[in-house]
């Protein structure tokens, strides 16, 4: 691991989100479960943008950066927007949010909308088998002659090996999918609403063991905006503006196609090192964190997390779901909308919006009292990213 950062911090409160907006995931759902195909990606993008325009309070004119979601063109969204605008880009959540701060900090732009739709079940994305998406950048392609043609296959090799090493049972990652089912019974946009218990998430069938049916994150159309601006144009112009406090990133590429990031330390030497980089930066550090917000395409993700960002030492994750708990009874809650699991699968785009929610305090029945600092964190494939929201 390289030593840590000394050089001065940037990226630290320059920007602010201040509109949010989605499609209607659960209406989106049944209609397409009924045989009727709404909107494209573009038309998903397209409400979500109108809807965090309104929640800004501003109009197309005060936008000057447009950043496409990468499941979209660039060009095509800001056609279908009707935006010209003198900075763009495309790329994943976090890379979204990553160049539209560094924009705001170079004066290349000074309010960016960042803009996410995804037909993927309407479309009948594979993401696993012959015909998995991606199958020509995705690393884990490589393993498909040993039956592996799937994250979700990886990540059962993942969850075994953790387990084995850390004395943590199925009962334990259980607790995950229950717990964000739980919060999710409180989130009227969440898809899953019902609540389970560890006996029903223990009755569930194995996709690919150990990992369970409710171990899996849902697939579902949809579409997610972020209205992203400078701190003090935020401050002028924005009742309510939540603060990206900093970010952090650091990438294990060698021997990942091997498996071995993921096998050996389960990615968390990359955390640490993110860890240090927006703990350091800020001034925070794990016990300060009001909510932890964790990609969760499989409830893996979780624990990992928790080990890998200093939540816990390594082979407690199970005594911090006893004894603190991660739903809505706990001390330390996690993915407080649903997440992935429960409320939507939009590729880490809907954590942002529970993130900017809690610290704006409208969530309703799933408040979290005095909430002043998220952590939403991202480890897909060894690439460890992190972004800190404060108000």
């Amino acid at each position: 691991m390289s030593p840590p950062l000394t050089r001065p911090s940037t990226l630290k409160r320059s920007a602010a989100v201040i509109g949010i907006g989605q499609s209607e995931w659960r209406k989106d759902w049944d209609s397409v479960r009924a045989g009727q195909v709404p909107f494209d990606s573009y038309g998903y993008a397209t409400i979500a943008f109108r809807e965090a325009m309104n929640d800004a309070g501003i109009t197309r004119a005060d936008i000057d950066g447009l950043i496409s979601g990468h499941t979209t063109s660039y060009e095509r969204m800001g056609e279908t927007l009707g935006l010209d605008v003198q900075w763009g880009g495309q790329g994943d959540l976090f890379s979204a949010v990553l160049q539209a701060v560094m924009a705001i900090e170079t004066g290349r732009a000074e309010v960016v909308a960042l803009v996410y739709g995804n037909n993927q079940r309407s479309a009948n994305l594979q993401y696993g088998g012959v015909n998995a998406v991606g199958e020509r950048f995705l690393s884990y392609v490589y393993h498909s002659p040993w039956g592996m043609t799937s994250q979700g296959a990886l990540y059962a090799l993942t969850q075994r090996r953790f387990a084995e090493m850390r004395g943590y049972t199925e009962s334990d990652l259980g607790q995950v999918a229950v717990a964000q089912r739980a919060w999710a019974s409180l989130n009227p946009a969440a898809i899953m609403q019902k609540r389970i218990g560890l006996e029903d998430y223990l009755a569930s069938p194995y996709v690919c063991e150990p990992l369970h049916l409710l171990d899996y994150c849902l697939v579902n159309d949809g579409g997610v905006a972020l209205i992203i601006a400078e701190a003090n144009y935020a401050s002028r112009h924005c009742s309510h503006p939540v603060y990206i406090e900093t970010v952090g990133r650091y990438d294990l590429n060698r021997d990942a196609t091997s498996l071995l990031p993921r096998l050996d330390g389960f990615y968390g030497s990359a955390q640490a090192e993110v860890a240090s980089q927006i703990f350091n930066s800020s001034g925070f550090g794990p016990e300060d964190v009001s909510l932890l917000q964790v990609y969760d395409s499989f409830s893996t993700h979780v624990p990992l997390a928790l080990e890998g960002y200093g939540y816990c030492r390594p082979g407690e994750v199970g005594k911090l779901f006893r004894d603190q708990g991660i739903g809505p009874t706990g001390t330390r809650p996690i993915n407080s909308s649903g997440g992935h699991l429960s409320e939507s699968y939009m590729q880490g785009w809907n954590h942002q919006l529970e993130a900017v929610r809690q610290l704006r305090g409208t969530c309703g029945a799933r408040q979290i009292d005095n909430c002043r600092l998220v952590h939403y964190c991202s480890d897909v494939s060894g690439k460890a990213h992190s972004i800190l929201y404060t108000k």
